[in-house]
């Protein structure tokens, strides 16, 4: 899986980093990916992270 934000949409709302704080940092106005291919024991909180993001600004590859 791999992991990508789309930084027109993103407002850094920060709801990622609550989720899956090992992938995700919020900044003032945007999300910093820290792991953009996270191992699989992380799979649930990188999908709840997209799925609570409020401008839908996150979304995961299946590579």
């Amino acid at each position: 899986m791999r992991i990508e934000v789309d930084l027109d949409l993103c407002q850094g709302h920060g709801m990622c980093e609550m989720e899956a704080p090992e992938v995700f940092e919020a900044h003032r106005d945007y999300v910093e990916i820290l792991d953009k291919e996270p191992d699989e024991s992380l799979r649930p909180a990188v999908e709840a992270a997209v799925r609570y993001c409020p401008t839908q600004a996150l979304r995961i590859v299946e590579d």
